[in-house]
């Protein structure tokens, strides 16, 4: 029998072709469950990530779980549950959902927001999580987790990230819905919300010399690493954390 902590567990990561959300696939096969990941259109990345996690297992991570990619267009109507559905039907059933998957805006004032930026934000950062949580709510055996990635600029909040904050808002508040409605069930749910992190993302977003400037304000001295949240998303879908739900827990190097 494996001694994975996860083995037998079938987990859905959205956005997992790079950053946060790759190092949480890599680190939940390591842990022995079996994993589809979205993606929106990246296919050489993905491919990426499957290739590496199936180099791992056959260098020796015995009990490593299996890693599929689905490509899916969470900002359609239609995207989140058809991603659902084809990792369920892939998987054979569902334990693990982690919403990762976000979308960056071009920093602007409150009043520059563009209302098409605002609404395409939303779709991606809101309602998609709605529609997969929904979905879980329907099909996630007894006993499931739930993990949804916010960002600490919700608690603190930086200029230009209007349509950004108001999309990870709704994203923390469904988490508590989700916490409430699903915990007769077994079911955890729970919001990882990061500092500044090692990503694409946030260096598309934030000129170096700001990076360098919150890195020294991180009491820990540096900017995360994706493997610092998965490890902590790695925590909340595990049988340690069977006691914990409706929680927001900051992997911000200490940085508030």
């Amino acid at each position: 029998m494996s001694d994975k902590v996860l083995a037998g567990r079938a987990a859905v990561v959205t956005g997992g072709s790079r950053g946060i959300g790759r190092a949480v696939v890599e680190r939940l096969a390591a842990d022995g469950a079996d994993v589809v990941f979205g993606y929106a259109h990246d296919d050489a990345a993905a491919a990426e990530v499957v290739r590496a996690v199936a180099a791992s297992a056959a260098a020796g991570a015995t009990g490593a779980g299996r890693v599929y990619a689905v490509r899916a267009d969470l900002g359609t109507p239609e995207g989140p549950e058809q991603l659902m559905a084809a990792a369920e039907e892939e998987l054979g059933g569902l334990d693990i959902l982690v919403n990762n998957a976000a979308r960056a805006v071009t920093r602007a004032p409150l009043a520059d927001t563009d209302p098409a930026d605002f609404d395409a934000t939303m779709a991606v950062n809101a309602r998609a999580v709605f529609l997969t949580l929904r979905y879980a709510a329907r099909r996630m055996r007894d006993g499931g987790r739930i993990v949804n990635i916010s960002s600490l600029n919700t608690r603190r909040p930086m200029p230009g990230l209007a349509a950004y904050l108001a999309g990870k808002g709704a994203l923390e508040q469904l988490t508590e819905a989700a916490a409430v409605e699903l915990g007769p069930r077994g079911i955890t749910a729970n919001t990882v919300s990061p500092g500044p992190t090692e990503t694409e993302m946030l260096r598309s977003v934030n000129p170096p010399h700001a990076l360098e400037t919150v890195a020294g304000l991180t009491p820990l001295r540096r900017l995360g690493q994706p493997a610092d949240v998965a490890d902590v998303v790695a925590f909340l879908v595990g049988p340690d954390a069977r006691w914990v739900s409706g929680q927001n827990l900051g992997a911000t190097g200490g940085l508030r």
